[in-house]
């Protein structure tokens, strides 16, 4: 009988040895190529789905790039939702901060560098201040008034001696600013803008569950405008970081409180798009009977007095500055490549406020910049007393420091 024996095991595992030598060809891993010779898989645009869906929004939005300005605001507000309407004059507590986050605003206390020290000649200033001052003599002395109705004394007081002081002001300084002769002064204009930002899900009916865009319009009718063939120039350059924030609120709007409306959506300046004065320069608004510091002081609300003239600037000033960067072809998914700049005087015929705006970006909702670094700027003063009261035909505590703003105001140029 033969004996088992047991083999080494180095035997079998030999290089040399015929069972471990393999003379295939071994295909190497080639790199990658960096154009594929197969198309990507898109998804169905019939498909119910949210990649659908996405991939028809996509197409759409670069069918918009190559139009007209005309046709692109009347494919984006052709369709109907129901969307939040912010009312630029409101009794809202607290609404500068929520207009804030809105539209993207960062607000800046005092007036640009550029506004702040410019210099203005003695001689033009005393020339202007008795121009202003006959104006106001003439609505509130010289003029036989009768009683007024109820909530209608701005009406008959302060809005006259405002339109009368601005045209006597353009009139004056248009041989120094040459912008103003070609100008266009509106008086009671409808201001318009349309705009998305967030996303809110939709709390109850057959939609219930889904998430839709949060939708708002501005129907802003300031007391008049002046429109200008040429752009103002930047305050700020677009890509200068600024360290005030955007406040940011986590309540919905609702909570403001904010309602939702459906209606036509609507985007103007004050003035069709083929109008040659295409650009904006000032806004001129007046604080109606019910929001008159007197009446909001006697309600234990003087704290609101600030807070609702900087929610009016920066409401007001975003939709005009908005409207015309739309004019010009911009819109959230094509961001503005240069600053769009407005100014706004808001005043109730004794007390003037001056705000700056400098619109930096559309993209508050942007699919091809999902993370947009850019915001918009706001700049305003607090509430300033032009005079303290009149008396026997006499201007009394007159200013001379407001006037000079307003005609700053007035005198820039492109």
């Amino acid at each position: 009988m033969a004996a088992c024996t047991r083999l080494p095991l180095q035997l079998f595992l030999s290089t040399q040895t015929p069972r471990v030598i393999c003379t295939r060809n071994v295909q190497v891993k080639s790199e990658p190529e960096a154009n594929p010779s197969y198309p990507a898989l898109l998804p169905s645009r019939t498909a119910k789905s949210k990649s659908a869906k996405r991939r028809v929004l996509l197409e759409f939005f670069e069918q918009l790039r190559t139009v007209e300005p005309q046709e692109k605001i009347r494919a984006l507000t052709r369709i109907q939702r129901m969307k939040y309407v912010v009312y630029p004059q409101t009794p809202a507590i607290g609404a500068d901060k929520w207009y804030q986050h809105f539209t993207k605003t960062a607000y800046l206390p005092g007036l640009p560098e550029k506004m702040s020290t410019a210099e203005l000649e003695d001689t033009l200033v005393s020339d202007l201040c008795s121009t202003v001052c006959d104006s106001l003599l003439q609505e509130h002395w010289y003029m036989k008034k009768g009683r007024t109705f109820l909530q209608k004394e701005q009406t008959q007081f302060a809005a006259p001696f405002l339109m009368n002081t601005v045209s006597a002001l353009i009139s004056s300084l248009a041989s120094r600013n040459p912008v103003l002769r070609l100008s266009n002064f509106d008086l009671s204009p409808y201001v318009n803008f349309y705009w998305l930002n967030g996303e809110r899900t939709i709390p109850r009916g057959h939609r219930r569950g889904r998430v839709e865009p949060q939708r708002f319009q501005i129907d802003d009718r300031p007391h008049s405008q002046i429109r200008i063939r040429q752009q103002l120039p930047e305050f700020v350059p677009l890509k200068t970081e600024v360290a005030a924030e955007v406040p940011v609120m986590q309540l919905a709007p609702e909570r403001l409180p904010l309602f939702r409306r459906q209606y036509d959506n609507n985007i103007s300046t004050g003035a069709k798009l083929q109008d040659p004065c295409c650009y904006g320069h000032t806004q001129f608004h007046m604080v109606p009977d019910r929001f008159r510091r007197d009446k909001l002081i006697k309600k234990n609300l003087s704290d609101h007095i600030e807070v609702f003239l900087r929610a009016n600037a920066i409401a007001s000033l975003f939709a005009w500055t908005g409207a015309q960067a739309m004019y010009q072809g911009f819109w959230s998914e094509q961001d503005v490549s240069r600053p769009f700049v407005s100014q706004a005087v808001i005043t109730d015929g004794q007390y003037f406020s001056f705000f700056c705006y400098q619109l930096n970006t559309l993209a508050l909702r942007s699919f091809s910049v999902p993370d947009n670094p850019r915001k918009n700027l706001c700049w305003g003063t607090e509430s300033l007393r032009l005079y303290e009261r009149i008396t026997d035909g006499d201007v009394i505590g007159w200013d001379d420091d407001v006037l000079k703003l307003l005609v700053k105001f007035l005198l820039n140029k492109p």
